[in-house]
């Protein structure tokens, strides 16, 4: 499950704009490195009315993916249990941890969640990514929802941003590692990456791209990383 704060438009997305910007990221800190010798940079979802609406629906490679609107708080999750059931998620248990979680996201004013359900076999595989875009006037990336999960992990982030970010309303600074130092790109490196990022940004005078990283146990993201 995916909180998002606003509708996103939903598609396939390519490993290729993963690759392509963590190429770039590594070939300029390679030449910094020419330059000033050794470096210690590293390279790299009834009566009352229904609780909530589905917005989007379609089978994507492995995923199955929903968009919903939240339209009663306080019966939505028992909705969600409806829907996915209805979908053939026949073993789905809305636990009490979950229902705290999103009830939390609803109270924060979060109106739409995003469901993937992606049917897993023993073979290790890359699952083809999907691309969530939605209006936002900040940086936001939901952490909170890996509560639901148990044990540790690293999560890691290739941010592009036209300008740095230092505030962090959410998940504290001190929890996400600058992996390098930013790098400052051009239009034509970002058309490289993604023609839709150059739409968007293609007009920048310049833009910074970095790694994030946030690590550790699950249970301790209690907060969503928020940046602007």
């Amino acid at each position: 499950m995916l909180p998002l704060p606003t509708e996103p438009k939903v598609k396939k997305g390519s490993l290729k704009t993963f690759e392509t910007a963590t190429a770039i990221i590594n070939r300029h800190l390679r030449q910094k490195s020419h330059g000033r010798g050794r470096s210690r940079s590293p390279t790299l979802g009834d009566v009352h009315g229904p609780a909530g609406v589905v917005t989007f629906h379609k089978k994507i490679g492995p995923h199955e993916i929903s968009v919903t609107r939240v339209l009663d708080g306080r019966r939505f999750v028992a909705w969600v249990e409806q829907y996915l059931n209805r979908r053939g998620v026949e073993t789905v248990v809305i636990s009490e941890k979950f229902k705290a979680i999103v009830t939390g996201y609803i109270r924060d004013k979060f109106q739409w969640f995003v469901f993937d359900v992606v049917e897993l076999d023993p073979k290790v595989k890359t699952i083809e990514p999907i691309q969530y875009r939605f209006a936002t006037d900040r940086l936001f990336y939901p952490l909170r929802i890996t509560m639901l999960e148990e044990g540790n992990t690293t999560i890691d982030l290739i941010v592009l941003t036209p300008k740095l970010l230092s505030r962090f309303p959410g998940l504290p600074i001190r929890r996400v590692r600058l992996k390098h130092q930013p790098i400052t790109i051009s239009a034509a490196e970002l058309r490289s990456i993604s023609d839709e990022m150059y739409e968007l940004l293609g007009r920048q005078p310049q833009m910074a791209l970095r790694i994030w990283q946030c690590s550790g146990p699950l249970a301790s993201f209690t907060q969503d990383l928020i940046a602007h």
